[in-house]
């Protein structure tokens, strides 16, 4: 997938690409083996990395700007 993806100059994440490998293998096996609480957490925290770290950067970007005026 990393290599594929690559040629056909598509950006993709090694953790992301090597999870969902992970709970793909899961699945073919029977969708009881994939621990379904473990996959949402990791969803989950996919989806709220880069707004979080906006906020926090902004953040910190406004109280330096503060004492650099």
């Amino acid at each position: 997938m990393i290599i594929g993806s690559s040629l056909g100059g598509i950006p993709v994440s090694t953790t992301h690409t090597i999870t969902g490998s992970i709970m793909g293998v899961g699945l073919t096996k029977r969708v009881s083996s994939v621990r379904w609480g473990v996959a949402t957490n990791i969803i989950l925290a996919w989806i709220l990395t880069i707004p979080t770290t906006m906020i926090v950067s902004g953040t910190i970007y406004f109280i330096i700007s503060l004492f650099i005026k």
